[in-house]
């Protein structure tokens, strides 16, 4: 099995916050750390680790802060390992034509992490609009990547992308990524992140619902199975909570027609069954 990278700090940081701003829903700090780690697919310890540093950060708890820690290690000469590749830098040209159409609403795909759909939308709260950005795996209707915001800008849907980068793993040597026409999906920072992971960049040519179809058909469950069951919306916070708990179920749980009627990860795991060569993993 493929070890898993090493969590991007966008992640660690929304799910210290999130245990945080939830704390007080459940019985105990490590009732809320077991819940938010299952909602990310990551276990309670690592959680509780990122939580405890980050109280001691704040003064919350006694011990060395990080930036005292990194003082420390400079006096005696020893320095943090960088993690990743250095982003390259580019200069906009506004002359680059917009990337082809490549799926031409042909959405299927034979293997995980072929075709990815992306899509943005927004969600009525009390006081203004949430926006919410997900990706999805084609071969299996799985939600690879999700995030919500306060404000529609590029953060928004470069974070869910990723979140899925990392959930996948990769290879993704062949990935096609399929949007629509949002300046979020076109920016410089978000198709060079695309470039820089292998995949490439693929937008609706017509300009329509019927380019996005897939990624709008999620949206659309996802606004009726939660958003209007649920709302009105106080805030950000329980509107996170509520998705990745949707997300966690229709991954998981939710039966899909198209798919069998079975769950997203219950098909993959089974296609993977049916495609291991027979007597592989014998003597």
């Amino acid at each position: 099995m493929t070890r898993r990278s090493r969590y991007p700090a966008e992640i660690r940081e929304r799910a210290v916050r999130m245990v945080f701003e939830h704390e007080r829903e459940h019985p105990s700090q490590w009732a809320t750390i077991t819940s938010i780690a299952s909602k990310f697919g990551m276990t309670a310890e690592t959680l509780r680790t990122w939580v405890r540093r980050a109280e001691v950060d704040s003064g919350a708890r006694p011990g060395l802060a990080t930036e005292e820690r990194e003082r420390l290690m400079w006096e005696l000469s020893r320095s943090g390992v960088v993690r990743g590749k250095v982003k390259r830098t580019t200069v906009a040209n506004e002359s680059v034509p917009r990337p082809a159409d490549l799926v031409e609403r042909d959405f299927q795909a034979p293997v995980p992490n072929r075709l990815w759909v992306a899509g943005l939308t927004y969600v009525r709260r009390w006081s203004g609009f949430a926006y919410g950005a997900f990706i999805i795996d084609v071969y299996s209707r799985s939600i690879v990547g999700c995030q919500a915001s306060r404000s529609l800008r590029t953060d928004l849907a470069l974070d869910a992308l990723e979140q899925a980068l990392w959930a996948r793993q990769g290879p993704f040597d062949g990935l096609v990524h399929h949007s629509d026409r949002g300046v979020q999906y076109l920016s410089i920072r978000y198709t060079e992140r695309l470039a820089e992971a292998g995949a490439v960049t693929s937008v609706g040519s017509r300009g329509d619902s019927y380019d996005n179809a897939l990624a709008e058909s999620l949206i659309g469950l996802y606004k009726t199975e939660l958003v209007h069951r649920r709302g009105p919306w106080r805030g950000l916070d329980d509107l996170e909570l509520a998705t990745l708990e949707w997300v966690d179920w229709y991954n998981h749980r939710r039966l899909h027609s198209a798919l069998d009627y079975r769950p997203p990860a219950e098909y993959e795991r089974n296609q993977e069954r049916e495609t291991v060569p027979a007597g592989a993993g014998t003597q």
